[in-house]
């Protein structure tokens, strides 16, 4: 996500850092390029007007232009606008009620990813230590409600849902008093949408609003539809008066322009993200991180939420105790290990949230397919192959080739890597918790490249 903007605005402000000084005019010709950055990102042009006046007026100040870094300086008026379009100073977390259950309201146009993103929210929630019910309220959609169900068992979450109900309201308030019934923290209520906003929808979602009061009602908005999802923001917001959105499908949408307008224009925040198809693939929004991932500054934060997400911890110190136990690193320990990493979402987006990591990597360093091949290196080899790597000689190399499907030199090279890899462990060992010794390796970079 914001992968055009993001290369755009790193070459436009990277000739802000190079410079020493900086006057009105340099500024006026840099802020020339974001302007046209932000328009061809599809961010709304009254908001690119708006933000770029504010910037200008604080880079053009005494303390900037005169600044021993007027470079950072510009970067850091940027970093913190782009925030303030994302979400302003408000807060981007849920509200809590102090009586619960919280009632969060979904709402949103047919095919914007509604339901799946109130499976995805219940599972976020659950995973917190509150329980949470979804309600089936989607009563026109073809197999909306079987949709929900089957999302629900993925997600863990359990979803109230009436047979043959045909009023949303009456299932709503029915699934209001089972969340009361079985204590529930959060009931997330999906409501139905239409290919376009009209009076029939509003009308019923007035009236499910009015019977749960609910605290959160989140507009979930498809990033692909470029502005019109602001106008559609605009629509519900009028109607409704919605809490926050929820961008969802953000990892097909490069531009992002929609995230960065909706909040311009609705005053509203952006709660969520939604980055995959993965019933874990739902980012919660910190706009000073999500800032930093647009100028490239990396989202460490973000990188741990969801290894703690995906990433069994017990599993993970299993397999430290081991690898350190033993005090050498196996291709069956890399197979566990790779496994995890890919539980994260694509590496390439892993990347990108990584300080320091050059932008300038070819499709083919970041390539899905390679791990697969790898993989499917690894699974051709014994067990013992896989444990004692040392005894690969040609004809086993020529043997896990072929049933591999690749070719030996892609095995070779594999092992050439490893080889590193398991040197670098061994260097780790003196540095790691719990495994003595005193730290003696230095930085070095990583043999694997994907």
């Amino acid at each position: 996500m914001f992968e055009d903007l993001s290369k755009r605005l790193d070459g436009v402000l990277g000739r802000f850092r190079q410079r020493g000084v900086l006057n009105e005019r340099m500024i006026g010709d840099g802020l020339r390029e974001v302007r046209r950055a932000l328009l061809e990102a599809d961010v709304n042009f009254r908001v690119t007007r708006d933000f770029l006046k504010r910037v200008r007026e604080k880079a053009v100040g005494e303390r900037v232009l005169k600044s021993v870094s007027p470079g950072q300086q510009v970067m850091k008026i940027v970093h913190d606008e782009l925030a303030a379009l994302i979400g302003g100073e408000g807060d981007t977390r849920l509200d809590w009620s102090s009586a619960p259950p919280t009632v969060i309201m979904m709402v949103g146009l047919q095919g914007s990813g509604k339901t799946s993103t109130a499976a995805k929210l219940g599972k976020r929630i659950q995973r917190q230590g509150r329980r949470t019910l979804l309600a089936a309220c989607d009563l026109y959609r073809p197999a909306a409600v079987d949709q929900l169900r089957v999302l629900g068992r993925r997600a863990g979450v359990p979803v109230f849902f009436e047979e043959g109900a045909t009023d949303p309201v009456a299932v709503a308030r029915a699934g209001h008093l089972e969340a009361r019934r079985t204590r529930a923290a959060a009931l997330i209520v999906d409501t139905a949408g239409r290919l376009q906003i009209d009076s029939r929808l509003m009308k019923e979602l007035e009236r499910i609003r009015e019977v749960l009061e609910p605290r959160e009602i989140l507009l979930v908005v498809d990033a692909m539809t470029g502005q019109e999802a602001v106008r559609i923001a605009q629509g519900f917001d009028r109607a409704l008066g919605v809490t926050g959105f929820v961008m969802a499908k953000m990892d097909g949408d490069a531009r992002g322009g929609a995230a960065l307008s909706i909040h311009g224009v609705t005053g509203k925040p952006m709660k969520f993200i939604g980055t995959g198809e993965g019933i874990d693939a739902l980012e919660t929004v910190d706009p000073q991180r999500i800032a930093g991932r647009i100028l490239q500054k990396g989202d460490v934060i973000g990188l741990v939420e969801r290894a703690q997400a995906v990433v069994d911890a017990d599993d993970a110190e299993a397999l430290q105790k081991k690898v350190l136990g033993r005090g050498r690193f196996t291709l069956e320990d890399f197979l566990v290990a790779m496994r995890q990493v890919q539980k994260m979402g694509p590496l390439d987006q892993l990347l990108k949230m990584v300080p320091g990591v050059p932008r300038g990597l070819s499709p083919g360093d970041v390539d899905p397919k390679k791990m697969k091949h790898i993989e499917a290196i690894i699974l051709s080899m014994t067990l013992e192959e896989r444990r004692r790597p040392e005894i690969l000689n040609g004809s086993r190399r020529r043997r896990i080739a072929r049933g591999s499907g690749r070719p030996v030199a892609e095995v070779n090279r594999l092992m050439q890597r490893f080889g590193e890899m398991e040197k670098m462990m061994r260097r780790m060992k003196g540095v790691m918790p719990g495994a003595g010794g005193k730290a003696r390796s230095k930085g070095r970079k990583s043999p694997f490249r994907f």
